[in-house]
């Protein structure tokens, strides 16, 4: 099937793809795909996969190469994800500044300190033309934005699962731009699977009774409500949709600007596999009973729903926000293990 190309050729909307194989991005390439995302659990994904091998030399030489492991995992993944800036690096030479990105976002424990974020950032320019940092949008994170904007550094603001993250991360873009009159690439994020994900968790865990049918709406509104306000005030810089759980997580924002990133095994594949109708479900409309119900029976989707309901010191230990940085530290824990486990074979 052809799908992701039909969306790019009748809609705005583009698939970037996520945490690929070197193998997987190639094929999405093909298929349509315009950029690429990796996070913290990158590696861990490569070391479970028909790349272990490779992904265990470079594991190895940093094991050799480093004493401290954070230093060893941080080396593993810029190695690993180098390989991907470069598959992608074509797409950036045909358009400079409006594809082929590829993101890299470092060791989950240093995402409190805006001085490391900074650091770590800066030092990913260097792998290639076309990486851009990944920033959380939390207090440390922003703080790390006020900094790295000036730099010209291109940006992807991450782990926004409510409207204020959005809004607050747009304004500081805004107004950073324009105080040093530098506009570098920015891209902000509704980590849209990961709200539902999170959601799902607190229903099945409280016995809370809400009907599938309405709570499978929930990351969706969340993110259709962050389109349309982000398209009235006018804001600078490419919505992403993030954390994809399903097809739906891709497919209900066919029509609109967004771009969409989503893993390839289990998602993109199965789309170009079931090559559904190219629909604009952007403007889908759903009923406010559902909303109702949804900020009535959760609150953490009520404070993901309003306009203020986040201040930027919460943003930080806002549920679905921990439930993605757990993972994040997860797939971290992972590598450092394998790591440690290899300095010690290679000791014996």
């Amino acid at each position: 099937g052809d799908y992701f190309l039909r969306v790019k050729e009748l809609t705005p909307t583009r698939f970037w793809l996520n945490n690929p194989t070197l193998h997987d991005a190639r094929l999405a390439i093909s298929a349509g795909a315009v950029s690429c995302t990796t996070n913290p659990t990158y590696a861990m994904k490569e070391l479970q996969s028909g790349e272990r091998q490779e992904a265990l030399r470079i594991v190895s030489e940093a094991a050799g190469r480093y004493a401290s492991d954070d230093e060893a995992a941080e080396w593993v993944q810029q190695r690993l994800v180098k390989r991907i800036l470069e598959e992608f690096l074509p797409l950036y030479e045909a358009e400079p500044g409006r594809q082929g990105f590829v993101s890299i976002q470092g060791n989950p424990y240093s995402d409190t300190d805006a001085d490391e974020i900074v650091e770590h950032s800066l030092r990913y320019r260097e792998l290639g033309r076309n990486c851009i940092a990944k920033i959380p949008v939390t207090a440390a994170g922003m703080q790390a934005l006020e900094r790295l904007i000036p730099e010209g550094m291109a940006i992807l603001a991450t782990e926004v699962m409510a409207l204020s993250q959005a809004i607050d991360v747009c304004e500081l873009y805004e107004r950073v731009s324009r105080d040093c009159g530098k506009q570098p690439p920015f891209y902000f994020t509704h980590i849209t699977g990961i709200l539902d994900e999170y959601l799902q968790g607190v229903v099945k865990r409280e016995g809370i009774e809400v009907s599938p049918d309405v709570l499978w709406h929930a990351g969706a509104l969340v993110a259709r409500k962050q389109y349309r306000l982000i398209k009235q005030r006018g804001y600078a810089g490419i919505m992403l949709g993030g954390g994809a759980r399903g097809l739906h997580h891709f497919t209900e924002f066919v029509g609109s600007e967004m771009h969409i990133t989503i893993n390839w095994v289990g998602t993109a594949e199965r789309l170009i596999e079931e090559d559904p109708v190219v629909a604009w479900r952007i403007d889908t409309k759903v009923p406010q009973s559902v909303v109702n119900e949804l900020c009535d029976k959760l609150p953490d989707f009520r404070r993901a729903w309003e306009e203020d309901g986040l201040g930027v010191e919460e943003y930080e230990t806002f549920g679905p926000v921990v439930h993605f940085r757990n993972s994040f530290i997860k797939g971290w824990d992972y590598l450092t293990a394998t790591i440690r486990e290899t300095r010690a074979r290679q000791r014996t």
